[in-house]
């Protein structure tokens, strides 16, 4: 389990921490409900090894994901086929950790043109990260396994230009990329970034550099959100005026952009260190997950409303289950179906037996009611599962478990309703 230092900004990333999991978790078994599935698991080979983000799911049902290890030993992207009664895993590309980049720490995203874009947190140039685009090759592909051709859009410079970009990528109306950069190994505090398209290549521009602790969020980890107006709205792992993470917008003024800093985590009842990201109901209500504390340790769900033209900061909507210190709550966004229910996932506090869970929060009756849809063991059934889930038309979840499995290097799963 990753688990930074987000308040010294200091710690190894994810994928030292996963591997050390891994080894724990070999020697647990796994006690799966009737609706939970393992669909694949992965072997550390050509096809990766632990998947830590969320999975994207194309109008057809095919699956998409990262990987942070396996292949050329710097993560992959990977392709997965609904096939009879089971699946087939196809490995897209398989980074170097060189110029091409290493370790995708973020969902993919299937832009206007169908093809696949996302963020690797190393590699490239200086080593900082780029963001990429994966499609299939110019000729048709006679094989079950066909490898998808990489271009890599823009590399991180560092510094100024930003380092370390996590999270989702969003595409606007007119084809433009933003996203952020945590910068959480430089002493910097974070952007958020834009890319342009211009001559048949990107422009990159620095919509906003965050200034730190008590005055300003840092280290955003989970990428931005827009409204039909074009604001941006995102969180911040840290900083705030009490450096426990705050949420923020950006709106577009003349040239350029101006920050409001909507709320800041207190670390109470709220909870603190926000990895995960936003998403709005249709209401243009927000919703949030912090990732520590909240009223029984394990953080808690958040919802802000539009009040006045500004924004309120409503009572968590409920408390997450673990211990104070672990972070053990969610990392990635809520996923909400379409009569309202939110989903999304635990990661887990190292406990014993708790290598996270997937939920469900149901609104009856003025109050939220939470449900644990799988509770995680570890050994077969996997563990740890830093992205979020998915679901298709049908109400079946998707999602992936950072470790376990049948070799100890994650699974991607399925709940069915």
């Amino acid at each position: 389990m990753r688990k930074h230092n987000w308040k010294s900004a200091t710690s190894p990333g994810r994928a030292l921490t996963i591997a050390l999991l891994s080894t724990l978790l070999m020697t647990q078994s796994a006690h799966a409900q009737p609706q939970f599935e393992v669909i694949y698991n992965f072997t550390g080979g050509r096809d990766g090894a632990n998947p830590g983000s969320a999975l994207t799911m194309s109008a057809r049902g095919v699956l998409y994901g990262t990987t942070d290890g396996g292949g050329d030993g710097y993560g992959g992207v990977f392709e997965l086929k609904p096939s009879g009664s089971g699946w087939i895993l196809n490995p897209l590309y398989s980074f170097t950790g060189g110029t091409d980049g290493g370790m995708p720490f973020g969902a993919l995203v299937i832009g206007p043109d169908g093809s696949l874009y996302g963020v690797t947190e190393f590699g490239g140039t200086s080593n900082v990260g780029v963001v990429y685009n994966l499609r299939p090759g110019p000729t048709v592909c006679k094989t079950a396994l066909c490898g998808w051709n990489e271009t890599v859009l823009y590399t991180f410079g560092g510094h100024s230009d930003g380092s370390y970009p996590e999270g989702r990528i969003l595409f606007d109306r007119a084809g433009n990329m933003y996203g952020t950069t945590t910068d959480y190994l430089t002493g910097s505090n974070g952007t958020v970034w834009k890319l342009t398209p211009s001559g048949g290549g990107w422009s990159k521009t620095i919509l906003y550099s965050f200034n730190g602790p008590l005055n300003d969020g840092r280290l955003p980890d989970s990428g931005v959100i827009s409204d039909s107006t074009g604001n941006l709205y995102g969180t911040t792992a840290a900083g705030g005026s009490t450096d426990n993470g705050a949420v923020f917008q950006l709106m577009p003024s003349g040239s350029g952009w101006t920050e409001n800093l909507l709320y800041s985590f207190q670390g109470g009842n709220d909870g603190d260190i926000v990895f995960a990201g936003l998403i709005f109901d249709p209401a243009g209500n927000l919703y949030g997950a912090s990732s520590n504390d909240g009223s029984i340790g394990g953080g808690a769900v958040f919802e802000m409303t539009p009040s006045e033209g500004g924004w309120a900061f409503k009572p968590p909507l409920y408390g997450l289950p673990g211990i104070r210190g672990y972070e053990g709550g969610p990392r990635d966004s809520l996923t909400m179906d379409s009569t309202g229910n939110l989903y999304g996932t635990r990661v887990g506090n190292a406990a014993p037996n708790d290598y996270g869970s997937v939920f469900k929060l149901t609104f009856s009756g003025g109050s939220w009611t939470y449900t644990s849809l799988h509770d995680f063991t570890g050994g077969s059934g996997g563990g740890y599962p830093f992205g979020t889930v998915v679901l298709d038309s049908a109400g079946n979840i998707f999602g992936t478990a950072s470790v376990g499995g049948t070799d100890g290097k994650g699974v991607v799963f399925e709940i069915t309703p």
